[in-house]
C-alpha cells in the first residue's frame, strides 16, 4: 500500500526521511527532453541515412522499410556494429548525436533540462550520493558542477581504478557504457553482455547497499545490467521504476523480481522536478518535533525548581548541544554548497529549528537560573563555538553559520538574564573569555553578540524574504522572526520583544566599551561637534529605531538605575563612565548614515 495511495509520494516521504540511501539508475530517456535522440531514434536515423546514401526515397516509416528489406527489426547494437568496426568509429558516429553545437546551445537543446538540475539540487542536498547511468552524454555531470558539486565519475575500468572510493564521494557518476568522447563506449549487444569484474563488484555493491530509483531505462537492453539487478542477494532497501505508462516486457520481469513498485510519470523532466519539489516541501514543513522541545522546555523548569538537579540540567543542555552539532553530519549543513538566496533561507531555518530547544532553555537559565546553572549555557556557547572552528574549508558564509546556534543562546540567555534584573550576572556573561575561529581570545559579547557575531553581515541576510531594503537585516530578524515567537517561553507575558531587545543593545554598548579607557572616552566626546566625537560600539536597530531614541533611551538617564549598573560592574563600576558610554553610543547613533 502506498502513501495516500500515490507512490510517487511514497517515494519522497522515503527518500527524505532516508537521505542519501537511494541510487539513481538513469537511462536514455533522461536525456530525451534534451533533445538527445533515444538508442532507437539514432537507429532509425541511422537506417535512414544509409539508405538514403544508397538513392532511396524519403520513408514515412523507416523501420517497417526495413522489415520489408531485410526481413527483420532494426537492431541498434547490429546496425552500428556493421557501420563501424572499432568503437573509435562508434563514438564518431555518436558524437553529432550528443555533443551540441552553436545552434543547440542557442535553442536551449542538448544542454541539462530541469530533470537533470532537479536530480543535482537532490544530490547537493544530500539526498542522492551515487548516479549509475547508461547514458553516454555528459548533460548528469554539467548539471551537477553547475550547483556546485564535483562528481567522481568513472567511465571505464580504469577509471574505477583510479576513482575516489564510494564513500567518499559527494556524488559518484558510474557510466556504465562509458563516455561518448572515449573510444572505450558500449554499444553492441555483445559489449552489453558482460561487464568487467571491477564493474560487477561495484554494481554489487551499490544494488545491495542502496534502494534504486529506474527512470528512462526500459530494462529491454543491457543484459549485464539486468543480471546484476536480478543477482542482488538481498531485498532490504526498495526499488521504485518510473515509467510512462504501462511497464512491459523485460523491465516489467525486473521490477516484479526486485518486488518494486511503479511510480506512474509523464516525463522525467516533470518526475524529477516533482520529487525535488516534495522533498523539499518536506524538509522545510520539519522542525525539530514540537513535542521535543516542549519536553527540554519542561524539563527544564523542573530541574531549574530544585538545585538538586544541576546535574540533570546540565545534562540536558548537552544533550541539546549534541544534538546541534551530530545534524551537521547532513549534507544540507555542510560547509561547501550554493549560496542563492533560497539557500540561505535554507540553511537559516535549519539552523532556527535545530537551535529552537536549546535557546530556550538558555533563556529560561538566564531568567531563573543561579550563578552555577548559567555556567551550563556558557559551557555550551563554548562547545558549539569550539565545534564551529573546527571546520576551515568551504563557503566563508557557512563557516560563519555554524556558530549561529550560538548566538542563538547567548541572546536568549542575556534576555533572560536582562529581564530577572540580574544585572551582576548579564555583565559576567557578557564578558566571559572564549576563543573565536582565529583562535583569538575575546569576549562573548565581541563573538556572537547580534551586532558583532561575523555572521550577521547586511548582505547575507538582506537575502532573507522582505529584509532586502533593511538596515540591520539580521537583528531585524531576531526579532521579528525569531524571538518574537520563542520569547513567550522564558520572558512573562505579553513582553513587547522590540523594546527588549533596544534596551539590550544600550546595556551592551556600555559593557562593549569597557575596552577602552575612561579617559579615552572622556578624549572622544572632547572633540569638535563637526568631528569623529565618539568611541564606536554596535549600533543595532537603535541606529534608526524612533522608539530607542525617545523612550528606551531615557532610561540611562535615571541616576538610581545607572547606580545600580555600576554596582553590578558595569561601566568598571563608576556611574561618570557609564555616563560617558551612554553620551559616545547616542553620538554614534546620531551620526549613522547607514554604515
Amino acid at each position: 500500500m502506498t502513501a495516500f495511495g500515490d507512490p510517487a509520494t511514497q517515494l519522497a516521504f522515503s527518500m527524505h526521511e532516508n537521505r542519501g540511501m537511494f541510487a539513481l539508475l538513469l537511462g536514455s530517456g533522461l536525456s530525451r527532453a534534451a533533445e538527445i535522440p533515444t538508442g532507437w531514434e539514432i537507429t532509425l536515423d541511422l537506417v535512414r541515412r544509409v539508405a538514403l546514401a544508397q538513392d532511396v526515397e524519403e520513408q514515412d516509416d523507416w523501420a517497417a522499410w526495413y522489415v520489408e528489406k531485410e526481413g527483420k527489426e532494426p537492431d541498434y547494437s547490429a546496425l552500428l556494429a556493421q557501420l563501424a568496426s572499432t568503437p573509435a568509429e562508434r563514438r564518431a558516429i555518436l558524437h553529432s548525436y550528443i555533443e551540441p553545437d552553436e545552434e543547440d546551445r542557442e535553442e536551449g537543446r542538448k544542454v541539462p533540462t530541469a530533470g537533470h538540475k532537479a536530480i543535482a539540487k537532490l544530490v547537493r542536498d544530500g539526498y542522492v550520493r551515487v548516479i549509475v547511468t547508461t547514458n553516454f552524454d555528459r548533460l548528469m555531470e554539467n548539471a551537477l558542477r553547475e550547483v556546485g558539486v564535483e562528481p567522481t565519475v568513472v567511465g571505464s575500468p580504469d577509471a574505477l581504478e583510479g576513482a575516489e572510493p564510494l564513500t567518499h564521494s559527494a556524488c559518484y557518476v558510474l557510466k556504465l557504457h562509458g563516455d561518448y568522447k572515449d573510444a572505450r563506449i558500449l554499444n553492441t549487444d555483445a559489449e552489453l553482455e558482460a561487464y568487467p569484474d571491477s564493474y560487477n563488484t561495484l554494481l554489487d555493491r551499490i544494488i545491495d547497499e542502496h534502494g534504486l530509483i529506474v527512470c528512462g531505462w526500459s530494462g529491454e537492453w543491457d543484459h549485464a545490467l539486468r543480471a546484476a539487478i536480478l543477482r542482488a542477494p538481498n531485498r532490504r532497501y526498495p526499488m521504485f521504476w518510473a515509467s510512462r505508462g504501462e511497464l512491459r516486457g523485460r523491465g516489467a520481469e525486473l521490477c516484479s523480481a526486485r518486488k518494486g513498485v511503479t511510480v506512474p510519470i509523464a516525463d522525467a523532466d516533470s518526475f524529477f522536478v516533482k520529487l525535488a519539489e516534495q522533498i523539499e516541501t518536506l524538509a522545510q514543513s520539519q522542525r525539530q518535533n514540537p513535542l521535543s522541545v516542549d519536553m527540554a522546555v519542561s524539563r527544564a523548569k523542573r530541574y531549574l525548581a530544585k538545585p538538586e538537579y544541576r546535574i540533570q540540567l546540565s545534562d540536558l543542555v548537552s544533550e541539546e548541544v549534541e544534538r546541534i552539532i551530530e545534524r551537521h553530519d547532513q549534507e544540507d549543513l555542510a560547509s561547501h554548497g550554493p549560496v542563492a538566496a533560497e539557500d540561505f533561507q535554507k540553511r537559516v531555518a535549519l539552523y532556527e529549528s535545530i537551535s529552537e530547544g536549546l535557546a530556550k532553555v538558555c533563556g529560561l537559565i538566564g531568567r531563573w537560573g543561579d550563578d552555577p546553572q548559567l555556567r551550563t549555557v556558557i559551557d555550551a556557547i563554548k562547545g558549539i563555538l569550539s565545534f564551529a572552528a573546527d571546520t576551515q574549508g568551504g563557503r566563508v558564509v557557512y563557516l560563519q553559520m555554524r556558530s549561529y546556534p550560538a548566538v542563538l543562546a547567548y541572546q536568549a540567555c542575556a534576555l533572560g538574564l536582562q529581564t530577572a534584573e540580574r544585572w551582576r550576572a548579564l555583565h559576567g556573561f557578557m564578558g566571559v573569555e572564549v576563543e573565536n575561529r582565529r583562535e583569538r581570545a575575546t569576549r562573548l559579547l565581541d563573538t556572537v553578540g547580534p551586532s558583532t557575531w561575523e555572521g550577521s553581515k547586511k548582505d547575507y541576510w538582506q537575502n532573507m524574504p522582505e529584509m532586502d531594503r533593511r538596515y540591520t537585516p539580521f537583528q531585524d530578524h531576531l526579532v521579528d522572526g525569531i524571538f518574537g515567537k520563542w520569547c513567550g517561553t522564558f520572558l512573562p507575558p505579553r513582553t513587547p520583544i522590540s523594546d527588549v531587545s533596544l534596551f539590550a543593545e544600550g546595556v551592551t554598548a556600555i559593557r562593549y566599551l569597557e575596552a577602552v579607557e575612561k579617559a579615552q572616552l572622556q578624549q572622544a566626546l572632547d572633540q569638535p561637534d563637526n568631528g569623529r566625537n565618539y568611541i564606536w560600539a554596535p549600533p543595532g536597530r537603535g541606529g534608526w529605531s524612533y522608539r530607542y531614541h525617545e523612550n528606551i533611551s531615557k532610561r540611562f538617564d535615571d541616576d538610581e538605575f545607572v547606580a545600580v549598573l555600576a554596582k553590578a560592574g558595569f561601566g568598571r563600576g563608576d556611574p561618570e563612565f557609564i555616563g560617558l558610554a551612554i553620551e559616545s553610543h547616542k553620538r554614534l547613533l546620531a551620526n549613522l548614515h547607514w554604515y
